[in-house]
C-alpha cells in the first residue's frame, strides 16, 4: 500500500525563521518529527512511504495520484493550508487519514476527511492499521491513554533531505507538571512527564550522526525539565556520549523558569552542549501570572532568573503576553521595559489566544465572551475572545510594542545587553556555510538596511569586546532580517 505523508504549509510567522534561513541556503527551520515517529509504525514490507513537506517542496498532483492514502498532521497554524490539501485530495478522488494537534482539538470542522488518528499515535494508529487490513476503518480513532514512549522506535529520518532544514529535532519527554490556564499542553499530553531511557536517547542522536548530521538538536519537549530527576540522570549520560563521540551537537530546548533555582541542573545542561531555551516568560506583572496560573514564574526576581541563565552559556528566547484581563494600559510600556531589561533578544510577544481544549477556552466559552476560532497565531493581530480592556486599545498597544522592540535601536540594544551577561561554552562557531552567511549579512545588513548603524556598532562592540560571542552576535543579527521582515511591515 502507497502512503503519502504530507505537511501542510505554515503561514509566515515569527517562528517559521524564513527570511533569515535564506542566509544559510535552509528552506524550513525543522522537518515534521510527529510523522517521522509514526512512520516506522508502517512495516516497511507492507507499506511503501514518500514524506512532502510543503514547507521545503511543492505538492504536486502526481504524488497524490500516487498515493492509495494520504495522511495529514498539522498544528492549528497550519488550518488554511490543509483546507487546501483536502480539497485537492478529494477533487483526485483519495482518502485522507488526518491526525496532530490540529484534529485533536479541531475535527468536526473537517468533514471531507475520511478518518482521524486522534491523540497520540503510538496508541491511536495500530488501531486504525488494524481495521484498515480488515476492510472496516472506522471514522474517528481516539484515545485517554498516554503511551510509554520508552517503546518508541527511532524516526524514519529517510524520508527526509536533511540538506533543506536548519536544526533537527528529538523528543525526549512529553507533559508538562504545570497547567497555565491559556496552555493546550496538558490536554494533549498530560500532567505528568512521560520520558525516554538515556540509552533510547543516545541511539536516536546516534542514528543522526550515522546519517552524517552535524548540526543542532532541538528537543521538542513541553518541559524538558518537567521531571528534573530523571533529567539529571539524561544529562550525566550525555556528558559521557559526548565525550566520546564525535558527533559533539549543541542543543536547544523549552523549560519552565524554575531552571533557574537550580545550579546543578543548570550547570550539567551547560557540560552537556545546551546553548539555547526557550521560555514562557509571559508578562511582568504579578496579577498576569496569578490570573493565568503561571505560579512556576511568580514571586521571583525574573530579570535575574534570565540573567543567570544567560551567565551558564544558555540564551533564553521567550515568549510574552498582552491581554490579561487584568492587563490595564500600563502594560504595554512595562512589557517594552522588562523585555528591554531581560536581554531575551528572541522575544516572541503576542496576543493572548484561547486555544481549545484550554482552561481558558471553557472559562471564556462560559463568561460568553468567545467570538471565532483560533488561529493559532498569537502575533496576526487577531482576536478570538472579548478582552476586558478596549479590543482596540489593546491591539494598538500590541502593536506599539512590536514596533518599539522590533526596532532596530532596541533589538540591538537588547542583543549588547544579552552580550554582557552571556558566558560562551558551547558551539557558535563558524563552518563555511556561516561565514557565507557573515558576508551576505555585512553587505545586506550592513549595507542597505536602515538603522545599519546600529548593526555596524553590535559588529564592532561584538568583535573586540566579546569576540568569543561573536558568532552567536552576528547569528542574532541575522535573525533581524526575519523580525524585520514579518513585524516592521505588519505594523506600519
Amino acid at each position: 500500500m502507497r502512503i503519502l505523508f504530507v505537511y501542510p504549509q505554515y503561514p509566515e510567522t515569527f517562528w517559521s525563521f524564513k527570511y533569515s534561513l535564506r542566509y544559510i541556503f535552509k528552506k524550513a527551520l525543522m522537518p515534521p518529527l510527529g510523522i517521522l515517529t509514526i512512520a516506522p509504525m508502517m512495516d516497511d514490507k507492507e507499506y511503501e512511504k514518500k514524506l512532502v513537506d510543503m514547507n521545503i517542496t511543492k505538492l504536486k498532483d502526481k504524488d497524490i495520484l500516487w498515493a492509495d492514502y494520504i495522511f495529514i498532521s498539522a498544528m492549528i497554524t497550519q488550518k488554511e493550508s490543509v483546507k487546501k490539501v483536502v480539497e485537492r485530495c478529494k477533487k483526485l478522488n483519495k482518502k485522507i487519514v488526518a491526525g496532530g494537534p490540529l484534529f485533536t482539538s479541531l475535527y468536526n470542522e473537517f468533514p471531507d476527511i475520511d478518518h482521524f488518528v486522534l491523540g497520540e499515535g503510538e496508541v491511536t494508529l495500530p488501531l486504525f492499521l488494524e481495521d484498515l487490513k480488515n476492510g472496516n476503518p472506522k471514522k474517528v480513532y481516539s484515545s485517554d491513554i498516554k503511551p510509554d514512549i520508552k517503546e518508541n522506535p527511532v524516526p524514519q529520518w529517510n524520508l527526509i533531505d536533511f540538506k533543506k532544514y536548519s536544526k533537527m529535532p528529538i523528543q525526549y519527554s512529553r507533559g508538562c507538571p504545570f497547567d497555565c490556564e491559556f496552555c493546550d499542553i496538558v490536554n494533549l499530553n498530560g500532567r505528568i512527564p512521560r520520558t525516554k531511557n538515556p540509552d533510547q536517547f543516545i541511539k536516536e542522536l546516534d542514528s543522526l550522526a550515522d546519517l552524517g548530521y552535524d548540526g543542532t538538536i532541538f528537543i521538542v519537549d513541553d518541559n524538558f525539565i518537567g521531571n528534573k530527576t530523571k533529567v539529571k540522570e539524561l544529562l550525566k549520560e550525555l556528558i559521557k556520549w559526548r565525550t566520546s563521540s564525535k558527533f559533539k551537537p549543541t542543543f536547544m530546548t523549552e523549560v519552565s523558569l524554575n531552571i533557574a533555582d537550580d545550579d546543578e541542573l543548570l550547570d550539567l545542561m551547560r557540560s552537556a552542549g545546551f546553548d539555547a531555551v526557550f521560555i514562557g516568560l509571559e508578562t511582568p506583572s504579578a496579577e498576569g501570572l496569578k490570573e493565568c496560573g503561571k505560579f512556576q514564574n511568580a514571586n521571583r526576581d525574573l530579570v535575574g532568573a534570565v540573567k543567570k541563565i544567560h551567565s551558564y552559556g544558555m540564551e533564553v528566547t521567550a515568549g510574552f503576553i498582552v491581554g490579561f484581563d487584568s492587563d490595564d494600559v500600563s502594560i504595554f510600556k512595562r512589557q517594552i521595559e522588562f523585555i528591554q531589561k531581560t536581554g531575551v533578544v528572541v522575544a516572541m510577544i503576542g496576543l493572548l489566544q484561547a486555544l481549545p481544549g484550554t482552561k481558558l477556552y471553557e472559562r471564556l466559552k462560559k463568561e460568553n465572551r468567545l467570538i471565532q476560532g483560533s488561529s493559532g497565531n498569537n502575533t496576526d493581530f487577531s482576536l478570538n475572545f472579548m478582552p476586558k480592556i478596549d479590543k482596540d486599545v489593546l491591539i494598538n498597544g500590541y502593536k506599539n510594542i512590536i514596533s518599539s522592540v522590533y526596532s532596530s535601536q532596541k533589538y540591538y540594544e537588547r542583543v549588547l545587553t544579552f552580550l554582557k551577561d552571556y558566558k560562551h561554552y558551547n558551539g557558535n562557531a563558524f563552518s563555511t556555510r556561516y561565514i557565507v552567511a557573515l558576508f551576505r549579512s555585512m553587505i545586506e545588513q550592513g549595507l542597505f538596511q536602515k538603522g545599519r548603524r546600529y548593526y555596524w556598532k553590535l559588529f564592532f562592540i561584538s568583535l573586540f569586546k566579546y569576540p568569543k560571542s561573536f558568532p552567536k552576535a552576528i547569528s542574532l543579527a541575522i535573525y533581524y532580517a526575519h523580525f524585520r521582515k514579518i513585524f516592521q511591515e505588519a505594523t506600519s
